[in-house]
């Protein structure tokens, strides 16, 4: 009695892709098999060793339009079983319709989404003047750097001729939706901080702790004054501001010795309304105030601040928003709190949403006992299936001829 598109839904929770070792073979045989049911065509592009990204495409009446791509990753985060109530992969399905796995919300839900929205719309003779391409790419949970962000250096995305792009947004425990126009630059910070060692029973001068202590007393405070500033307008949300988190410590080799060297590490995401320039000088200064032998190294510093046009003149919003209403769903406009994969396709020039239809549902993403509940599942087929039908017709752009 189950209906056949949350069948498939469970059966792809079901596919173990978490990491460290995702079985992402298993996941592109999974998907390449139901594209080939629907009738799609298939590519695969190996981007590097082991990371295949797949492509599915429902080929449009006017190939020479720019297309609409639907993105998605395959990998899940890890998982600590002791805390989930049924096993995270065997897509238990509750009495109240709850299916509990990982990757229920974060983001294989919206993978078959899309698959099952473009079946409805052909079971119905649907066709299109705009391609519609779906790939589903490697490693977004762990950066996306053997996945999205060298898929769009490689000719074979160039080929897709991307005019507007969908990927995973959060759901949202209200009856709105959160629409994702935009995203936080993720630096991930290491400063190393040196100064003299000595014996643990004396007062060193110019120790590596000692500045240790006022380079993290620098950050702590600036991390205070967003957290204060978010906490102050209830207009802002956590996309607004800029948070920082101490995340590793490091040093010492025994309790008897003061250390030459430590080093602190800081996770930083920063909106697309500050100047990444101007907060680099910041840095710059807190590790420069804290003394002599402090530097600063970039482990991850995101630079492109791009976002999507959610203006009614934009033909692709405008689309968007005009099935949305029709549908009377309430739309939330925020920048994305963390990272996804959208923020490669921005940096190549192409607008993208983040959009996943999961409204009057918990934010489990990454979290304990994640879960969706099959009518919301079901029911965002049905809005992917109006949003494509809206985005595929867009009629020709002035650049496009």
């Amino acid at each position: 009695s189950e209906n056949p598109s949350v069948t498939l839904f469970r059966e792809y929770l079901r596919i173990d892709t978490v990491h460290p070792k995702p079985d992402y073979d298993a996941a592109v045989q999974f998907l390449e098999r139901v594209g080939t049911d629907l009738g799609l065509a298939c590519q695969k592009v190996e981007v590097c060793q082991g990371r295949v990204v797949l492509i599915l495409t429902w080929q449009g009446t006017n190939p020479r339009l720019r297309s609409i791509l639907l993105n998605s990753h395959t990998d899940v985060v890890p998982v600590f079983e002791e805390h989930w109530t049924y096993p995270p992969f065997e897509a238990v399905k509750d009495s109240q319709g709850n299916i509990y796995a990982r990757g229920a919300q974060d983001m294989k839900c919206v993978s078959i989404q899309y698959l099952e929205a473009i079946r409805r719309l052909k079971t119905e003779g649907k066709s299109f003047a705009r391609t519609i391409h779906l790939t589903f790419v490697p490693d977004e949970e762990v950066g996306g750097h053997k996945g999205m962000e060298m898929f769009v250096q490689r000719p074979e995305f160039k080929a897709l001729n991307v005019g507007f792009a969908m990927d995973e947004g959060l759901a949202s425990p209200s009856d709105t939706f959160s629409v994702f126009y935009g995203e936080r630059s993720p630096w991930w910070i290491k400063v190393k901080c040196t100064g003299s060692p000595g014996h643990g029973s004396r007062f060193i001068s110019n120790t590596a702790a000692e500045k240790m202590h006022k380079v993290i007393n620098s950050f702590l405070a600036f991390r205070e004054s967003e957290k204060q500033r978010l906490k102050s307008d209830s207009n802002l949300t956590l996309g607004d501001v800029t948070t920082l988190n101490m995340t590793m410590l490091e040093g010492g080799v025994s309790f008897n010795v003061v250390p030459s060297e430590m080093a602190v590490g800081f996770d930083i995401r920063i909106p697309p309304t500050v100047d990444l320039k101007a907060f680099e000088k910041q840095v710059t200064t807190w590790c420069r105030d804290a003394g002599e032998g402090v530097t600063c190294e970039f482990h991850q510093k995101c630079m492109d601040q791009h976002i999507t046009s959610t203006e009614e003149s934009d033909p692709w919003w405008k689309a968007f928003s005009g099935v949305c209403r029709d549908m009377k769903l309430q739309l939330k406009l925020e920048i994305f709190p963390a990272a996804t994969d959208s923020r490669y396709i921005r940096a190549v020039r192409h607008p993208a949403i983040g959009f996943s239809p999961m409204n009057c549902t918990p934010v489990l993403l990454h979290d304990h006992n994640e879960f969706l509940n099959e009518q919301i599942f079901l029911r965002g087929i049905e809005i992917y299936a109006r949003l494509l039908t809206a985005l595929a017709s867009v009629p020709p752009l002035p650049a496009e001829g």
